[in-house]
């Protein structure tokens, strides 16, 4: 799971949203308090921004943040809003008291954690002026360690060298990010690692060298514990593998950090941490429980040395064993999965009902939390939220997978857990069953029609989930459930296509600014209008698959392009460029020439040369304007932008073999296949072979970083896992492939772009989405048919079927799940519009598809508003117009 999502799910149970966009629980006095005279106050996503009117601060320079826990946020920021507000010292702070509690959660980013109030000192002076007034008035208040900042004193106060106003720039991965100075006035960028280091340019001021001294007087030398290598970092402190240099014995070190990793009861790291040596000594002699091995304090931080545990993660080893993804196994990989998986499950309940022996509730058992050694014993780990019976505490932290609902209490907590878990073993989608309750059912059946798992395994599994205990779940009486996939047959896919449809227009919410339709957390950082994750792409699925028209969401976005403010994101994918082509093809050729214009006077040279946000898309949508409105100059301005990309792009082995990570991604939408794409149609346009060469060069790059699996799929090399998808997987390299191959036979291009497809076979994706899920699966496989044919390829056909099994139900209508599985999203890329899109690519008699890779569906032009009522593909389709939730 993405942890970034977490924050993202308080303010709706079905759609991910901000706490500004939507319900703003539990905000702070100060965020909701009238604005005093002579200052403006505004909200960006999470925080709320306080500024005296008219007055500048510097672009850059030593901020200070305080840290808080729960009980003293509000009293720290009040403090800090009586000695700012009259003193007019610009600051901002988080909104609400769930946020501060989600920014000091477990897996909150490092970088950020702990900040809850920034402060923008006007220059050095003012810096330490407002140190020693505001440290003197906090003094005394406790705060999580600000892991990116240096600590002013004993108090919440901390400093950090960065930006004051947001400026981006490039990072060597290629990604546009945040941005300060230095000395040649070049942008670098800026950067939030989970460590104070101050940019070397800048010299530190000298009432902070004691500062930086007792930073520097806690080191692990004393310890008789040597540190081997680290095996993971979150929020609530480190888990390292080391020596306990008085025995050689190997242990595993788990450290906390107090005020910090919160769980769900506000308990921080080092409560939990106690916990868990409290647990584990009472269940020393368990087999399957790791024992303790020694506890001890650091500065302020403790650990808890445990033996080490030689293994696999149990999700890891799922990973590699799972036939599903498998497009070549048959049924005896099937039943020799099975016959394991069944015996991890039988031990897994064998170690829980020992535990439980012991009336200990463990309360986070998942994948992660399961060791396979490598003689096949089971071990669990991470009892950090286990409770004894007689506490009545619940589980405070969990995977969203497996954590039971709150009417589960006691040991039938880790039995709902457990249940989960025979699911997950075979069909890990188990998220979302926070989204359907009638999951677990859907989940059996296709389980059952793929592996011989006993019936009475899963209808136990199901009747567990569920909290029924009559029917069982494979009996005929059992539900009146549509079965877990899309019709088949032309008329069931219509009619499927009308139901995504109008669930897409039942969620629209036409009086929000910030967003139309609700899609990807995504929206709140590059902005609701563009085609991946806002309202151009929603409309731009719609137009083309001929489904209906939305004339308030269309001009909704007229407006919002309109009032564009400078720094928008510009990319086709993330950006005004792809809002500027989605107008056009509507109609809107003058409001889409306007928005081109605009864009042509802001900076483009900070971006990447990727086609998601960068200037390939760029320079292919210029191409596209110029000759849409027959202006040469636009094209002049492709090719320039075409030569910048063709710069930086650099030879066929200029880049590594992995992707991602501290890596530049492959693939066609942050990758190398996006430029190799903007070459391929400027040859097109100019018959000049050197752009060939220069695609053939960035496809290159990219099959560079993929590899061949077992099964013969080619997939994207990420080193710790393979990715097939569209946007940084091998989907969408195959696409770019096979438009380069219809101008030139290339053997090894050949070969790939039939390994590739291969990828695009496999029985299971994750995720149903466009860009990172089996709709793009869809999309890729039917491009190599005529239009309308794709749907009657059995392959294309079973894909279509299995979106099924991500079905959920909205309103009464067809709806998908987003990214992370954990709340519905409409928009192109992961959500509905995007299953949408691929369904019409499969079953439509025109061409759909993405922008560049399909002939453009253009409407008329004009600039009168759209009839509500439009002739659809099977007759008159009404557009409704009523906001949805």
């Amino acid at each position: 799971m993405d942890n970034g999502y977490e924050v993202y799910c308080i303010a709706d149970p079905l759609f991910y949203d901000s706490m500004s966009g939507g319900n703003r629980v539990e905000s702070f006095d100060a965020a909701r308090r009238l604005v005093p005279n002579g200052w403006e106050r505004r909200y960006l996503e999470n925080w709320v921004v306080m500024k005296p009117v008219g007055a500048s601060v510097p672009r850059q320079g030593w901020k200070v943040h305080a840290s808080a826990c729960l009980d003293n946020a509000e009293r720290i920021l009040e403090t800090v809003w009586a000695y700012c507000i009259p003193r007019r010292i610009s600051f901002k702070f988080l909104a609400a008291r769930n946020i501060v509690h989600l920014q000091n959660a477990k897996y909150a980013p490092r970088g950020s954690s702990g900040k809850f109030v920034t402060i923008y000192p006007a220059d050095i002076d003012a810096l330490g002026t407002i140190l020693h007034d505001l440290g003197e008035r906090l003094a005394g208040e406790p705060g999580p360690y600000i892991l990116s900042d240096l600590r002013w004193n004993e108090g919440p106060l901390y400093v950090r060298y960065g930006g004051f106003v947001l400026r981006h720039c490039l990072s060597a991965r290629g990604d546009r990010v945040p941005a300060i100075e230095d000395p040649t006035g070049a942008l670098v960028p800026d950067r939030r690692d989970a460590v104070f280091s101050p940019p070397p340019w800048v010299r530190l001021p000298d009432l902070l060298v004691p500062q930086l001294a007792a930073r520097n007087a806690t080191t692990v030398t004393e310890l008789p514990y040597r540190v081997e290598q680290v095996l993971h970092f979150s929020n609530g402190g480190g888990l390292y593998e080391a020596t306990d240099q008085r025995t050689g014995a190997r242990v595993v070190l788990k450290e906390a950090r107090p005020y910090a990793g919160l769980a769900a009861d506000g308990a921080d790291a080092v409560q939990r941490l106690q916990r868990e040596r409290e647990t584990l000594e009472r269940l020393a002699g368990i087999e399957g429980v790791p024992a303790v091995h020694d506890h001890f304090t650091l500065g302020e931080h403790h650990f808890l040395a445990l033996e080490f545990i030689e293994g696999t993660p149990l999700n890891k080893v799922f990973g590699q064993r799972y036939p599903m993804t498998d497009a070549t196994a048959g049924p005896a990989e099937f039943a020799a999965y099975t016959e394991w998986a069944l015996r991890v499950c039988a031990r897994i309940e064998e170690i829980i009902t020992a535990i439980h022996g012991h009336g200990i509730i463990h309360g986070d058992l998942h994948l992660f939390n399961v060791i396979v050694r490598d003689d096949g014993r089971i071990t669990l780990i991470d009892f950090e939220v286990a409770a004894r019976i007689d506490e009545a505490r619940r589980p405070t932290l969990g995977s969203p997978a497996f954590a039971a609902p709150r009417d589960r209490t006691g040991f039938d907590i880790d039995r709902y857990s457990l249940a989960c878990l025979r699911l997950a073993l075979f069909l890990p989608l188990t998220a979302m069953i926070r989204l359907d309750a009638g999951k677990p059912e859907d989940f059996a059946e296709v389980i059952a029609e793929h592996f011989p798992v006993p019936l009475a395994f899963l209808a136990e599994a199901v009747r567990t989930i569920t909290g029924t205990s009559g029917t069982d779940w494979n009996a005929p009486q059992r539900r009146a459930r549509a079965l877990p996939s899309l019709p088949d047959g032309l008329t069931g896919w219509m009619a499927a296509r009308d139901s995504i449809v109008a669930g897409i227009l039942a969620s629209a919410t036409p009086k929000r600014t910030d967003r139309l339709f609700p899609g990807d957390i995504a929206q709140f950082s590059t902005g609701g209008l563009n085609i991946a994750h806002g309202a151009a792409g929603v409309l731009y699925a719609l137009l083309v698959t001929r489904a209906t028209r939305y004339p308030a969401g269309e001009h909704w976005l007229l407006e919002r392009a309109a009032a564009a403010d400078r720094g928008t994101r510009l990319g086709l994918y993330d950006g005004l460029h792809g809002v500027a082509y989605v107008l056009a093809e509507l109609g809107y050729r003058q409001a889409a020439l306007d928005l081109i214009e605009f864009c042509l006077t802001e900076q483009g040279d900070q971006l990447g040369i990727a086609l998601s946000g960068g200037l390939a898309g760029v320079a292919l949508n210029l191409a596209h304007f110029a000759g849409l409105a027959g202006e040469p100059t636009l094209f002049d301005h492709a090719l320039r932008v075409a030569d910048m990309v063709s710069d930086r792009l650099g030879t066929a082995d200029s880049l590594g073999t992995i992707s991602g990570g501290d890596h530049p991604y492959a693939g066609l939408m942050q990758g190398s296949s996006g430029p190799a794409l903007m070459f391929l149609r400027l040859y097109e346009h100019t018959g000049d072979r050197g752009f060939l060469e220069l695609s053939a060069t960035a496809l290159r790059q990219d099959l560079r970083r993929c590899v061949l699996r077992d099964d013969g799929s080619m997939q994207v090399n990420e080193g710790w896992r393979t990715m097939p998808y569209v946007d940084c997987g091998s989907a969408g390299i195959g696409m770019v492939l096979d438009e380069y191959l219809t101008h030139r036979a290339d053997e090894e291009f050949a070969g790939a772009a039939a390994a590739i497809r291969r990828a695009a076979q496999s029985r299971f994706y994750i995720q149903p989405g466009l860009f990172s899920g089996r709709a793009g699966m869809i999309l890729y496989l039917s491009r190599a048919y005529p239009p309308g044919q794709a749907v009657w390829n059995p392959e294309v056909a079973a894909q279509l079927r299995r979106l099924g099994w991500h079905r959920v139900d909205y309103q009464g209508h067809l709806a998908f799940p987003g990214e992370q599985l954990l709340r519905l999203s409409m928009d192109l890329a992961s959500g509905a519009a995007g299953v949408l899109l691929a369904l019409g690519a499969a079953v439509l008699e025109h061409p759909v598809g993405l922008p560049f890779l399909c002939e453009p569906q253009q409407s008329p032009p004009h600039d009168a508003p759209v009839p509500a009522v439009l002739m659809g593909r099977n007759g008159l389709v009404s557009a409704s117009t009523s906001g949805g939730r």
